[in-house]
């Protein structure tokens, strides 16, 4: 995801000096952004550091543990070279279109380089108004900027794409939403910030010169392969769409169920980006919905798959006027593209759900398999997580008496009991010894999500008293998913009744 520009360096320990900073955003006409500074905040403070992370981009943590290191993370005081800007974008949101969106509460300060040489936007979110707030406060409340933090780095540690969370900064001030609530800004990092709805801004207004340098800017960033390609921008959206599909199966392979799946919630860089109203499904139905906006369930787990291709066929569109004089040419290419995404999505997922079976190598019934087990889960309730945890556990020759892990889980375990042989049959069929099989299950099914419930909780004890140790224990275990961890083993339960979370809400 580095461009030829973006040579590979030798790994150096973290400089114990502010970050050298570039923007090539800030280099594109003034039409693609505006720049702004940060709102003053009265008392900026380190909440919570990612010190792992930081190393990862060569950063020293020290430093951004100092005053001046807090001066960057809260956008008070910024080192040479952060050139701060709001980004210009529009979108579909819910399938209406929206002309103008954009940065409004967020800003991008520019991008450094990691020890391997890749480009890694630093990015604030809640650092106050913009133009683009639209009648909003431009900030952000402590929750929601701890829920992010929390989300995102359990996405990257469960091995899915997605931005990263470097820090959490109070702000000192009280943010009005339903009550007052602590401010707080989120120090987000990604692979590039350029959204569907960035092409789509441009491509509203038949802006190709703006669409050309995008697209110029994207391939350069994310896809250098499509710039030797014969058509640029066709080999631009391949690459998207193949990125795409991909990701959403890991979100499927999860439960994971995003929320807010609008346009400009899909990033170029292929991470999952804007940790709204999304959650990880407890008892497995495939209509689940968290999200408190989504009504109709637009975004409901099963819908994921087809939501994508339906955005990605608004970037096709987009990218019309660059694959050929006439657009009408070069329509029967992106629709080729379009049409692809679903064959691409089902062979990753099923790849990623043979795994969590224990499957390794493909037969033409697994997918019957695999979709009759999520049937009866469906039907019986069973915990997506625990469910596909406990077939791990299980014998490769057994029945009722060694499968109870499994059975347990389910309303009806005779409906297991069904099922069972079936895949017995099928892992005998397989060359792997049964411990191997188990620890290749282990590692393709979590033991530990972060469980809505369990998330709320860290939330309150922050928010109520700043008291962060039932966040730091929650976040000990979603950075090693894949391990038993007994000390908490009531982290992995899901919520009884009086705990369950069956709404979430969008942070603004």
């Amino acid at each position: 995801m580095t461009s030829p520009a973006d040579a590979p360096l030798a790994a150096a320990p973290p400089a114990p000096s502010p970050p050298r900073f570039d923007n090539a955003y800030a280099r594109l006409p003034e039409r693609f952004y505006h720049r702004q500074s940060a709102a003053t905040f009265p008392e900026p403070r380190l909440l919570r550091l990612n010190a792992p992370l930081a190393a990862e981009l060569g950063l020293s943590a020290d430093w951004l543990r100092s005053e001046a290191g807090l001066g960057l993370l809260s956008g008070q005081d910024l080192p040479p070279g952060a050139e701060p800007l709001a980004m210009a974008y529009a979108g579909h949101q819910f399938g209406g279109w929206s002309p103008q969106l954009g940065d409004g509460r967020a800003l991008l300060l520019g991008e450094v380089r990691d020890p391997l040489g890749a480009r890694r936007d630093l990015h604030l979110k809640g650092s106050g108004p913009t133009p683009f707030s639209r009648a909003g406060d431009g900030k952000a409340a402590l929750g929601p900027v701890l829920r992010e933090y929390i989300l995102a780095e359990a996405m990257h540690a469960l091995g899915v794409p997605t931005t990263r969370s470097l820090a959490v900064v109070g702000t000192g001030e009280a943010v009005m939403r339903e009550a007052p609530a602590p401010g707080a800004i989120l120090v987000r990092v990604a692979h590039g910030h350029v959204r569907v709805g960035t092409f789509q801004y441009f491509y509203a207004r038949q802006d190709h010169d703006a669409l050309q340098r995008l697209a110029d800017h994207v391939i350069a960033r994310n896809h250098p392969q499509a710039a030797q390609a014969e058509i640029p921008a066709l080999a631009l959206l391949q690459s998207v769409c193949g990125q795409q599909a991909g990701l959403i199966a890991r979100w499927m392979s999860l439960g994971f169920i995003h929320g807010v799946m609008n346009t400009d919630n899909m990033s170029l860089s292929g991470e999952t980006i804007d940790y709204g109203p999304c959650a990880f499904m407890e008892a497995y139905h495939p209509d689940t919905v968290y999200s408190s906006i989504d009504r109709f369930g637009r975004y409901a787990y099963v819908n994921q798959p087809g939501i994508a291709q339906w955005n990605l066929a608004q970037l096709a569109q987009c990218l019309l006027p660059l694959m050929a004089e006439d657009p009408k040419d070069a329509l029967p290419a992106a629709q080729a593209a379009i049409d692809a995404v679903p064959e691409i999505y089902a062979a990753e997922r099923l790849a990623l759900f043979r795994a969590k079976l224990g499957l390794e190598t493909p037969r033409e019934e697994d997918a019957a398999l695999i979709d009759d087990l999520l049937t009866g889960m469906a039907s019986n309730q069973v915990d997506f997580t625990l469910g596909f945890r406990a077939l791990s556990a299980l014998p490769s020759q057994g029945g009722p008496d060694t499968d109870e892990p499994a059975r347990a889980l389910w309303i009806d375990p005779t409906a297991f009991d069904a099922w069972a042989p079936r895949w017995r049959a099928r892992l005998a069929a397989e060359p792997r010894p049964q411990a191997e099989r188990q620890a290749a299950q282990r590692a393709a099914s979590p033991a530990f999500i972060p469980r809505n419930h369990q998330v709320e909780k860290a939330l309150a004890a922050a928010i109520n008293g700043l008291d962060l140790a039932p966040l730091d224990r929650l976040m000990a275990v979603l950075a090693d998913p894949f391990a038993d961890h007994p000390e908490a083993a009531d982290l992995a339960l899901p919520a009884t009744p009086d705990e369950a979370v069956t709404a979430t809400f969008c942070g603004t």
